[in-house]
């Protein structure tokens, strides 16, 4: 069943994961996307402000998203995303985590200039095992309305 702008109504959309974070995973990402010593050297990151070996913001955006796809976007008739409105990162990534993504709708309304479409605006909070908030995510998503709502 393909999800469609009038499957969003603003409230809890729904909890996505868990998705491990593996220790490989986050040296793999720092090395190719956010080379700093405290995604890459444990002696380093022990020293830095992190306390320990954290996964880059970066990489927890790359896993919020991939929790997304897996959970409802591939499944939306989703056109894409004019951008992201906020991020914020709040507490480190850690290896061995196991991640939890909280999705709720803030905010949907059909398209003024294109009334096939609406635009859903999404907070995403990823949380890890221990229920605290990781990182925070807000954004618009483009959606096909469905046939006949226009």
């Amino acid at each position: 069943m393909t999800l469609t702008f009038e499957d969003f109504p603003p409230g809890r959309f729904g909890t996505f994961g868990p998705r491990h974070v593996t220790r490989d995973e986050i040296l793999a990402f720092a090395a190719e996307f956010d080379p700093q010593p405290m995604h890459l050297d444990e002696e380093a990151a022990a020293k830095s402000m992190l306390r320990g070996l954290s996964g880059s913001g970066w990489h927890l955006c790359s896993l919020m998203m991939r929790m997304m796809a897996d959970g409802f976007i591939t499944r939306a008739a989703s056109l894409g995303s004019p951008g992201v409105d906020e991020v914020r990162w709040l507490s480190p990534l850690r290896p061995g985590d196991d991640l939890m993504l909280d999705v709720d709708v803030l905010e949907a309304r059909p398209s003024k200039s294109r009334p096939e479409l609406g635009i859903v605006k999404f907070k995403c909070t990823v949380r890890n095992a221990k229920g605290e908030a990781l990182g925070e995510m807000t954004s618009p998503i483009l959606i096909k309305r469905r046939e006949g709502a226009v």
